[in-house]
């Protein structure tokens, strides 16, 4: 059976990848359990994904996700916020979450024997938690916090903006992930409700867990929970797919390279000794075929030491220290972008040579020594992300929520060794000319 059609059979338990020991099952009510049991550890990371972020949110209800995950940890019928801590705290273990544009993630790691109590509590705060109006008026206040140190960090505040402005800043996929403070402070309790019953159901939630684990006393444990928070989890209830959506960019008009120095800046204005730009635009999803030749070229552009950026900006000229190049890919859209900090003086020159050396790879390729270079770093960091049992537990997560079909990690390596330099070369050109937008976050003129 090829591995992907276990992701299209509704009542399937499937072995996808016997040697690896990767098992998908749908549970009652729709639910989806991915597992990789992994006998050589004595610890275990589970994750509960829901298939909603920020980009699902309602305009009135911006920000309501994030401060959704906030109020989970805030007390549910069975356990105070301190019962939730200390369950983690007083067996070594830990358990966070993270909201993002199309997803919310809660997980916890622990040793395998403590697995039965971190399946207990978060399947209590993603079904029974309180959601109580006191709760929402102190997190609030953190939460408000949280975005003003982001907005004391000029490279946060310049990134986010960039994703803004390429992406649409009026649109579901371009608001911030956390909201903002105008949107925070006027959230209302009944607001994060409607959310949560909205998407908070056993047909969205997606359940990863990779370590020493049995798979099916773990599809156990998680019903068990699923059904003490009074979730109905009816027999034979299909999981939801999340459909595709429709590109939603909205940056600015292409320019090529050539052209980016009549590309106006979005400013902001801060007080500090150094310009950070932010170059780029438009890019290719998560799910496009050429996101392989992506890594190879971001590697080779700007993704460490030997890369062309920082070879040529840094430790050529030394005109910046900090300088790479980054993207990001989502399932129907996706950006690229350069970055740089330099003191202010030096910003023209740097913006120009930012745009030259992607339009030099896109004009005249890459050679051997980059590709094997690249390749290297890739499969390399790929292999020892791999290491440990919470980076698994998300690749599972990203597999079944973005990918929809499973993949071996030597699968995934020999793919990666697939791509050509002219693969890379044409990806360049098609950027170099679709320059759209730039961010400078400083000191003023």
């Amino acid at each position: 059976m090829p591995l992907d059609l276990a992701f299209d059979d509704p009542a399937s338990d499937v072995l996808l990848d016997p040697a690896a020991g990767v098992r998908r099952s749908v549970l009652p009510g729709g639910v989806r359990l991915l597992t990789q049991t992994d006998r050589s550890v004595r610890s275990a990371t589970v994750g509960l994904w829901l298939p909603v972020g920020s980009r699902d949110e309602r305009p009135e209800h911006a920000g309501s996700t994030h401060v959704l995950e906030h109020l989970l940890f805030k007390g549910t019928s069975r356990r105070s916020a301190l019962d939730i801590a200390a369950a983690f705290d007083e067996v070594g273990g830990d358990s966070n979450a993270v909201t993002a544009k199309e997803h919310t993630l809660y997980y916890g790691r622990v040793r395998s024997a403590d697995l039965p109590m971190a399946v207990d509590v978060l399947t209590d705060m993603i079904t029974s938690s309180l959601l109580e109006e006191e709760a929402l008026a102190t997190e609030r206040e953190v939460i408000l916090e949280e975005l003003a140190m982001a907005e004391d960090d000029p490279q946060d505040v310049g990134y986010e903006t960039f994703l803004a402005d390429v992406l649409g800043p009026d649109t579901p996929i371009g608001r911030p992930v956390g909201g903002t403070a105008e949107t925070v402070t006027a959230l209302g309790i009944e607001q994060v409700r409607t959310h949560f019953r909205e998407h908070y159901r056993p047909e969205n939630l997606v359940v990863t867990a990779v370590g020493d684990l049995d798979h099916h006393e773990l599809a156990a444990w998680i019903t068990q929970g699923l059904r003490r928070g009074g979730w109905d989890l009816a027999e034979g209830a299909l999981p939801r797919r999340r459909p595709l959506r429709d590109a939603v960019l909205a940056g600015g008009p292409a320019l090529g390279a050539g052209e980016v120095a009549a590309l106006a800046p979005h400013r902001l204005d801060r007080p500090a000794e150094q310009n950070h730009i932010y170059l780029g635009g438009t890019g290719i999803s998560a799910v496009d075929e050429d996101r392989h030749a992506l890594s190879v070229l971001m590697s080779v552009l700007g993704g460490g030491m030997s890369s062309r950026l920082f070879q040529n900006i840094r430790e050529q000229r030394g005109l910046a220290y900090s300088v790479y190049s980054f993207s990001a890919g989502y399932r129907d859209a996706g950006l690229f972008g350069l970055y740089a900090a330099c003191r202010p003086a030096r910003t023209a020159q740097v913006v120009e040579l930012l745009a030259a050396e992607l339009a030099m790879m896109g004009e005249r390729g890459v050679d051997e020594d980059e590709m094997r270079r690249a390749l290297g770093q890739i499969t390399g960091s790929f292999a020892l992300g791999l290491e440990d049992t919470s980076s698994r537990m998300g690749r599972l997560g990203t597999i079944e929520l973005v990918h929809g079909r499973y993949s071996g990690v030597d699968e995934t390596l020999a793919r990666i060794g697939r791509v050509t330099a002219a693969e890379v070369q044409e990806l360049a050109a098609r950027l170099s000319a679709s320059f759209s937008t730039r961010v400078d976050v400083g000191p003023a003129a």
